[in-house]
């Protein structure tokens, strides 16, 4: 089987050394394995500078979409209304949750390559006093675009909402300062910029919004307050969790350390995206985010021009090592590249100088 190098979101491309974590069987009843579910938890509380007092940590089962859920069903009531900012295909996901949930939302969606406006925000809690919580992704992966996480944490501070931020595919890659941006529910997955495997997610808390939530839940396996109530007496997980991953996660935690932490890592997912956005600007592949609002976590380019097949395009990067991602844009003709995991300028300059071969070769 070839080892290719994944130019994806996330699952995507990982150290031997945390493979290797995986060769291991463990036991959930042991402590050994529940100290290292207590010390992730920990860690991801620093990562995020915030104090146990005030925030405490879970860790679910499942891909992130189901620890978007899990938060969604245990934090907002019947009783509850939540705004739902969307610019992307994961925020318009967390639509259709609340529809299958039953939560009562109101949805403001903006184009895709566009950020939501403070105004429009305002004037709609303005409006609709019933709105308690707001929801909104921070990077959306739909096509790199970064949102504006200060301007809607202000806002909700401002008015006493409660904010859930799914940074899925920011935290760990992008410094998120949870108890300065003033977030009650921060959610992000495994296998994304901290570099583990797909397997289970975690939910950054404010300990006092969570207290709030038991007995709201509205399914057993996903309810983050009980799982919660479980994990933190001595880190055993309620229901069978995802020993080898979980096993990869703590050494990948490690390794982000050993990088230099959050800050390094940021540096060199953004010296891959910039370097990417400029050499395939020089094929004529230009991306579909402007720069200002570009993330460095993944980045949507535009087809070069009518005649370019995508099929035939990933066929030929695979080949030569490299998996990148189709566009999630329904109107316009996209692909994606990313920048995240054990990705390095080397592998960027690769990947476009294969994107030239071909170029040449589609021209000919």
């Amino acid at each position: 089987m070839n080892n290719y190098k994944l130019l994806t979101p996330g699952p995507l491309t990982t150290t031997s050394t945390v493979k290797q974590e995986m060769l291991v069987d463990r036991c959930t009843w042991e402590k050994d394995y529940k100290e290292i579910t207590q010390k992730i938890r920990s860690q991801l509380l620093e990562l995020a500078c915030a104090v146990k007092e005030e925030y405490t940590v879970v860790l679910m089962q499942g891909s992130g979409s189901f620890v978007v859920e899990s938060v969604l069903t245990t934090a907002i009531s019947k009783s509850d209304k939540v705004l739902i900012v969307t610019n992307g295909a994961y925020g318009k996901r967390i639509v259709k949750m609340a529809q299958c949930i039953g939560l009562n939302y109101m949805e403001y969606s903006v184009e895709y390559n566009e950020y939501p406006k403070e105004a429009e925000i305002r004037s709609i809690l303005e409006e609709d006093q019933a709105i308690t919580h707001i929801a909104m992704v921070h990077c959306e992966t739909t096509t790199g675009i970064l949102n504006p996480i200060e301007m809607v944490s202000n806002i909700s501070k401002e008015q006493g909402k409660t904010l859930i931020i799914d940074a899925m595919s920011s935290f760990g890659g992008i410094d998120i300062n949870v108890p300065e941006l003033g977030i009650d529910y921060l959610i992000s997955s495994a296998n994304k910029c901290i570099q583990g495997i797909p397997g289970f997610g975690f939910v950054i808390a404010k300990l006092e919004k969570l207290l709030e939530c038991e007995g709201k839940a509205r399914s057993l396996s996903l309810d983050l307050y009980d799982q919660w109530k479980e994990m933190d007496k001595d880190g055993k997980w309620r229901f069978t969790s995802p020993t080898h991953v979980v096993a990869a996660f703590a050494k990948a935690l490690e390794e982000l350390n050993e990088e230099g932490g959050i800050s390094a890592r940021f540096a060199r997912y953004k010296n891959n995206n910039d370097r990417l956005r400029e050499l395939m600007g020089k094929l004529g592949i230009h991306p579909y985010i402007t720069p200002e609002k570009q993330s460095p976590i993944i980045t949507t380019f535009l087809f070069p021009d009518e005649q370019f097949n995508f099929e035939d395009f990933y066929s030929f990067i695979k080949e030569e090592g490299y998996v990148i991602y189709p566009g999630k844009l329904t109107d316009i003709d996209t692909f994606r590249i990313g920048n995240i995991g054990e990705i390095y300028e080397e592998d960027i300059q690769k990947l476009c100088n294969i994107v030239e071969k071909y170029m040449k070769v589609v021209t000919v």
